[in-house]
């Protein structure tokens, strides 16, 4: 296949973790559609430490509220998916999909309004997996009750 590996496939709706952040089995859409992914989170502040810009935000998730800090690379205009253009925080972080765990940026976002807390976009896919936009779950064997109910 000169010299291509094979990339693992995931479906268009995924179970993923931000380990470092303590969120886990988070059903997330994948969507080729959008550049830049996004998880739904309150933005609580923003603040310096140790000369780095850090962004602390709430995340409602699995019933419990998670306060979580990361570092911020960027407060980026976004467009979202009706058309708003909106000014987001961005951190990088680590991202699992199933057996993958990599950095991948993630915009904090209002998804309230979403079926899905989290979006992956093709940027955190690009060069790391395939998508077969016919199948949901692919990488997520045990969906639980979280996925089951996300139609």
């Amino acid at each position: 296949m000169n010299g291509l590996r094979t990339l693992p496939v995931v479906g268009w709706r995924e179970l993923v973790s931000l380990p470092e952040l303590g969120l886990n089995d988070i059903p997330a859409k994948i969507d080729t559609g959008a550049r830049t992914s996004s998880l739904q989170a309150i933005v609580l502040d923003d603040f310096l430490r140790d000369g780095e810009r850090f962004v602390r935000f709430a995340v409602d998730w699995d019933g419990v509220r998670h306060h979580c800090e990361a570092v911020h690379v960027d407060i980026r205009g976004i467009t979202s998916s009706n058309g708003d253009r909106q000014e987001r925080f961005v951190i990088k972080t680590p991202l699992t999909i199933g057996n993958l765990t990599f950095r991948a940026e993630i915009s904090l976002a209002d998804r309230s309004q979403m079926q899905f807390p989290m979006l992956i976009g093709r940027t955190a896919l690009r060069r790391r997996m395939v998508v077969d936009s016919g199948h949901s779950w692919l990488q997520s064997p045990a969906i639980g009750d979280k996925g089951r109910n996300l139609r």
